[in-house]
């Protein structure tokens, strides 16, 4: 579980960094963008390791339909995290669709997972996402980018249903069947 807090933490703070510390932060230019996406891929890789050799403690139980719920948030979750960069007609709607992509990835984790890692985990990046929306939120207004095009939209749910293939496979070669409960 250290493991898995330690990657937890490394993440959160290098990302809350330029909202806590944001001429700080700019005064490390492109190093500063380096140094962020060092940290966070370390970050992830102990994240990774300290999820998977965590103990299983279980601390709640999820009912079978939650499982149903879980594959639908993950396609909004996905869907979301593309709305920026597939410039859709959701691009200047929505102030945080990436981070609120994460916050619903999140939700869906913890409906269907109810062991003390994956509680720490995606409730430790869910919290985060909210905590990254708020600082935004009070850094100043949002200056609403160009509005998109229905394109943008048509392009993200054609990448959405592809990136939710490649994650099923993933979650099926790590072993885990992401369309029912684990007995």
């Amino acid at each position: 579980m250290a493991v898995l807090l330690l990657g937890l933490l490394l993440w959160v703070g290098s990302h809350l960094f330029k909202r806590i510390a944001p001429k700080a932060r700019a005064s490390m230019g492109d190093r500063g963008k380096a140094m962020v996406a060092g940290l966070s891929l370390i970050a992830i890789v102990l994240m990774v390791v300290g999820f998977r050799s965590a103990d299983a403690v279980q601390l709640y139980h999820t009912p079978a339909w939650a499982f149903h719920a879980n594959n639908t948030l993950m396609l909004v979750a996905i869907f979301l995290l593309g709305v920026g960069g597939t410039k859709g007609v959701l691009v200047n709607k929505m102030r945080h669709p990436m981070l609120t992509g994460v916050l619903v990835w999140a939700v869906a984790h913890l409906i269907t997972n109810g062991d003390q890692a994956s509680v720490v985990l995606f409730g430790g990046l869910g919290l985060w996402a909210l905590a990254e929306m708020v600082l935004i939120n009070r850094a100043g207004r949002w200056k609403r980018p160009a509005k998109g095009s229905l394109a943008g939209d048509g392009k993200n749910l054609v990448a959405t249903v592809l990136m939710y293939a490649v994650i099923t496979g993933i979650h099926y070669w790590l072993g885990h069947n992401p369309f029912v409960a684990a007995m």
